[in-house]
């Protein structure tokens, strides 16, 4: 018997540096942020407040943004309902990115993750009802990316 350690099977290296989607990662991880702050904020404040807090500080600040309320009937269970689809919309941004960085991490040179950020970036937009376009746009860039960039563009032809 020898003492000799069992070697692994020798792989080769990939040729040039290794591949990351740091870039892409990072444009996503600041339209999540966004996504969160703005989207979960609008939730956590609307469904928190009180019948008067809502009626002396939410309504004119709805009001002065353009969004009239008071047009549906009531207006605190109509921001509340806002809210909820906020709420909603953005876990499904957050389950969907969270997708999609797990499959940037285990596997940078596959194009085809861009989907799950494509996915993530129309809950934004569709789930905030067009509102938050500017924070669908991280999300969109972050996908478009991942169809631009391809592992084989630093490598000679």
């Amino acid at each position: 018997m020898s003492a000799e350690p069992l070697a692994a099977p020798a792989v080769p290296a990939p040729a040039g540096r290794r591949f990351t989607r740091r870039p892409e990662k990072w444009i996503a991880g600041i339209g999540v942020g966004l996504a969160a702050i703005l989207q979960g904020g609008f939730a956590l404040a609307v469904n928190s407040a009180t019948s008067a807090e809502f009626g002396e500080s939410i309504a004119p600040a709805l009001r002065s943004a353009g969004i009239d309320l008071a047009a549906s009937g009531d207006a605190v269970e109509a921001a509340r309902t806002l809210a909820a689809w906020f709420g909603f919309s953005l876990i499904v941004v957050i389950g969907l990115a969270a997708i999609g960085f797990f499959f940037a991490s285990r596997r940078p040179r596959r194009r085809s993750t861009g989907w799950w950020f494509l996915g993530a970036g129309l809950a934004c937009l569709l789930g905030t009802q067009l509102v938050l376009y500017p924070v669908a746009f991280f999300l969109f860039l972050t996908a478009a990316l991942f169809a631009a960039r391809s592992p084989q563009q630093g490598s000679p032809s």
